[in-house]
């Protein structure tokens, strides 16, 4: 079997590749097609671990779902992870290798396309189909002699190309043809269609702006996407849709008459990771979370997470030279809840040290003192996928939770008294703690990335923060338990309703060549 191949680039980042990946995936594979996605290179701070501990793209295991399969490592050969302005870890097929700056990383690129080639054979040996996705633009010409994600792939393996454009952002027709004639003859060629993302209102007002451009191009239109914002869930892997969220000083007098709701806000760090962590709360009803920013005031809210970061020793040192930490811990002085997630849990110790220079040459900084613990930043790095129970009683002690761990660091208790809060349980039989609770419930963290997305847990802490907070006795009433699997499920199958409707799947199936 040799997969066929169709590949969707964009005229930009943040069009719409990611959504519309997956959402193609879902419609083939409804269809009965062996269907997987890939994208060679992916820089993005939100990721994966594969059940084999393999690190990739959060959007690539997504996508993955969307086909109704395990995310593997083969779907994203590549990831980029920045660490700094200038910086970022390089990992291949998985694991990390080295940390480059983006002039060493351009000359490593050909050495990266080994392991881009040897992932898309051994896929296309597996099915029928593999969706490709691009990144950012294939216009961006300094780039183009070392290119192995966008057309520099496409040429090499002679993938039809679908180009998005994002009419939301305005100048979608001067970018659909402005991006074309910066691309070779040959590049050109590849480009089979385009498609606009994003549009509000009457798609029959493009018409004519869709046939000036096919006349003038020759490249005909797959279709005009509607926008459906969050009616639709799908897991975001760029940190740009935080900019959607609003970010604003809270006060009492701001929060007079939601009451009901717990409002939950997240500090969007500067080197911010794996925030889809919070999606499962962001989509409780009885939830109103905020990302904000580190010198933003803390009243009014109940709970304060601190998330993961690709560089914890940096983001916390901005956190106190912004003041938040005395907030903080102020905060829980008057009752607030705090908890942290991965670099975030870290942070809530007494202090980091990173004796090898491994995020930074800071060797030690100071944490937030919420937590009796230390971390040392370690060589080696854990990636791993993790069955656990939790072992706390204020949560619901035996509730079996299941996620993911990504970090370097080796955290130690400082103190006896120090109460866990997971019991992981490994594959060889070997079982370890994971995570700290202090303050009768009210400080906790953990490495456990996607603790939330369990709806029994997720459940049962709501209900104990509300009882905490609103004095609710029977708040487990107030908390549906709505499965956070099934709302992915039901918008993998909305959208790929949409894009039925919406694209001319005719050209599409007649470009892929999969007979249905």
């Amino acid at each position: 079997m040799t997969a066929r191949l169709l590949m969707l680039q964009g005229t930009g980042s943040s069009v719409g590749k990611s959504a519309l990946v997956a959402g193609l995936c879902r419609l083939y594979h409804q269809r009965g097609v062996k269907v997987a996605p890939f994208k060679a290179q992916n820089m993005a701070l939100n990721s994966f671990i594969t059940p084999e501990g393999a690190e990739i793209g959060r959007a690539q295991a997504t996508q993955a779902e969307a086909c109704g399969l395990v995310p593997h490592v083969d779907m994203n050969p590549v990831l980029i992870k920045p660490n700094s302005d200038t910086g970022a870890q390089i990992i291949i097929h998985g694991r990390p290798v080295a940390n480059m700056n983006a002039v060493v990383y351009h000359d490593y690129k050909e050495t990266a396309w080994s392991a881009v080639a040897s992932s898309l054979a051994r896929l296309r040996k597996q099915y029928e189909l593999v969706i490709i996705e691009g990144a950012g633009s294939p216009a961006e010409i300094n780039l183009r002699d070392k290119d192995i994600v966008n057309m520099g792939l496409a040429l090499r393996v002679k993938a039809p190309v679908l180009l998005i454009g994002d009419i939301d952002k305005g100048g979608v027709f001067a970018s659909l043809v402005g991006t074309l004639e910066l691309l070779e003859k040959d590049e050109r060629e590849l480009i089979k269609a385009f498609i606009i993302n994003k549009f509000r209102g009457d798609a029959s007002l493009l018409d004519s702006g869709l046939e000036m451009i096919s006349d003038r191009t020759g490249v005909p239109f797959a279709g005009v996407v509607p926008w459906f914002g969050r009616d639709i869930y799908i897991p975001e892997e760029d940190g740009v849709v935080l900019d959607d969220n609003e970010s604003h000083d809270s006060r009492e007098s701001e929060v007079e008459g939601a009451r009901e709701k717990l409002r939950i806000a997240v500090i969007r760090l500067p080197h911010i990771s794996n925030f889809t962590d919070f999606d499962p709360l962001q989509h409780e009803p009885e939830v109103d979370l905020t990302y904000i920013d580190p010198g933003s005031f803390l009243a009014g809210y109940q709970l304060i997470i601190l998330p993961g970061s690709k560089n914890t020793l940096a983001d916390l040192i901005l956190l106190r030279e912004a003041g938040l930490i005395e907030r903080l811990q102020a905060f829980v002085a008057a009752g607030g809840a705090v908890i942290g997630i991965c670099g975030g849990f870290q942070m809530l110790g007494t202090k980091l040290l990173d004796p090898e220079n491994i995020e930074s040459v800071l060797g030690e900084v100071a944490g937030c003192s919420l937590l009796p613990m230390a971390t040392e930043m370690v060589l080696e790095k854990i990636t791993v996928q993790c069955r656990a129970q939790v072992v706390n009683p204020v949560f619901g002690r035996s509730l079996n939770v299941s996620g993911y761990e990504i970090h370097q660091g080796r955290t130690l208790i400082l103190e006896e008294s120090a109460e866990p809060l997971l019991k992981i349980s490994k594959d060889d039989g070997s079982d370890y703690y994971d995570g700290f609770v202090a303050g009768d419930g009210r400080i906790w963290g953990t490495y456990l990335h996607g603790i939330f997305d369990d709806d029994e847990f997720r459940k049962a802490y709501l209900n104990w923060l509300k009882k905490q907070f609103f004095r609710v006795n029977n708040a487990d009433s107030s908390f549906s338990g709505t499965s956070y699997k099934q709302r992915k499920e039901d918008g993998f199958n909305a959208l790929s309703r949409l894009l039925d409707e919406s694209l001319d799947m005719d050209l599409i199936d007649r470009l892929t060549g999969v007979r249905i």
